[in-house]
């Protein structure tokens, strides 16, 4: 609780009216998450665990947030030297690779913007957002779909591969190895404002090319509600959230809130969801908080539970898609764990959620965080009554945690936010 006392002048709640009326985000001048939290805690607690990694091949690393601090710095001189600097966009296709924590701390510490991208995309795709967004560099994993399609693209801009060589790509590790482990604090001009550009995650709309949904240097501090009071992270446990790094749900349960409150991530990077391997490693490292898709839950209840060891689990978030009531009861009947509900955008951190203040029930999202004045709206914008269905609006625009808008697109931006409130567009 140290580190997220600077953050939280109240910490504990008696109940959720106290909680909504009371929650208050102390939030520092120019904080930034590099500085401010990961290197925050390699000061306060050089061997303290930030992440443990591993993948279907017997790859196994861990890393204190001393370890983090100073990679990240190395990496931080590494972009640096590619000409990346505050305001700079860069791509990162790195799946759940270990480098990704790096990277993405080492571009915070410098000021630049980072975009997680899947995988899956084409070159086609990469091209858009590169020049929809002016990246200035890219780093991808050694996966040979990945590599054709970034070649394919044929970008103008450095190109970095981590866990292996390529022609035409700097190899990352050896890159980094090379620079000094001191990377300063910027100042002057070079120092990011809370109001910068810190994040953009490319979402998918109905018609038309993906928006670039645009967060500042303050959206971690929004990701504190996620962690500890929905997913219900421990200070030094291990929490794990299955996501690849492409998608926001990886800044909701990988890094931002559960490294505030001092949580260890643990990721396994595996190649494909197979759920007794899953199930495997939840017993094997000894997770205590997990969050996953409800289907990930069906398919592990397809496996027979009384072979694993879950007793070191101690809660269960879901999240993407609806619960069926049928899975809620049988994983509580066969673990004795309810599965909480959480609902939310790449435009926000958790909006709506079974907080701990009472039981959850399957088939409902939860209650609004203490950070959004929620509502329920109908076609002309008037609150519905209860019971009645609507689109969930977002009253409170400058809310911590709520994107600032959709980057160099302010007619989507004013059509978001047409009434004077951020319109999710969900029923």
């Amino acid at each position: 609780m140290k580190l997220l006392s600077r953050f939280l002048p109240r910490i504990e709640f008696d109940s959720y009216e106290d909680f909504i009326q009371n929650y208050r985000v102390t939030i520092p001048e120019n904080f930034n998450f590099g500085f401010d939290v990961v290197d925050a805690w390699a000061a306060l607690e050089p061997s303290k665990p930030a992440l443990v990694w591993c993948d279907d091949h017997g790859g196994e690393e861990v890393f204190t947030f001393s370890d983090i601090a100073r990679r990240s710095n190395q990496a931080a001189n590494f972009f640096r030297a590619q000409g990346v600097g505050k305001g700079d966009p860069v791509l990162l296709v790195l799946r759940r690779r270990y480098e990704y924590w790096i990277c993405a701390v080492a571009l915070h510490k410098l000021g630049a913007v980072v975009i997680p991208s899947s995988l899956q995309l084409t070159a086609k795709d990469i091209a858009y957002r590169v020049n929809a967004s002016s990246a200035k560099m890219i780093v991808c994993v050694n996966d040979p779909f990945v590599i054709s399609q970034v070649e394919a693209a044929e970008l103008p801009i450095p190109r970095a591969l981590v866990g292996g060589h390529h022609p035409g790509f700097l190899d990352f590790s050896l890159e980094m190895e090379n620079q000094p482990a001191e990377f300063p604090r910027p100042t002057g001009a070079d120092v990011s404002q809370n109001s910068d550009p810190f994040l953009i995650y490319f979402t998918s709309g109905t018609t038309g090319m993906p928006k670039m949904a645009l967060h500042n240097f303050t959206h971690p501090l929004g990701h504190i509600v996620t962690a500890h009071y929905w997913q219900r992270v421990e200070e030094g446990k291990l929490h794990m959230s299955v996501s690849d790094s492409g998608w926001a749900k990886f800044g909701w349960g990988k890094i931002y809130g559960q490294w505030i409150c001092g949580a260890t991530i643990f990721a396994y990077d595996m190649d494909k969801f197979v759920p007794k391997h899953l199930l495997a490693m939840l017993e094997k490292y000894r997770v205590t908080t997990f969050c996953a898709p409800p289907t990930m839950f069906r398919f592990m209840l397809q496996e027979d539970l009384s072979q694993y060891d879950l007793s070191s689990v101690k809660r269960c978030g879901i999240a993407g898609e609806p619960l069926n009531p049928e899975v809620f009861k049988r994983w509580r009947d066969l673990t004795g764990i309810e599965m909480t509900e959480g609902f939310g955008q790449s435009e926000s951190s958790v909006l709506v959620a079974n907080f701990p203040w009472f039981s959850p029930m399957p088939g409902s999202m939860g209650k609004p965080s203490p950070l959004y004045d929620i509502d329920l709206v109908d076609a002309d914008g008037n609150p519905c009554e209860e019971g009645v269905e609507g689109e969930l609006i977002v009253r409170s625009r400058d809310a911590v945690g709520l994107f600032r808008g959709y980057y160099r697109d302010e007619a989507q931006t004013a059509r978001a936010m047409q009434r004077g409130y951020y319109n999710t567009g969900d029923v």
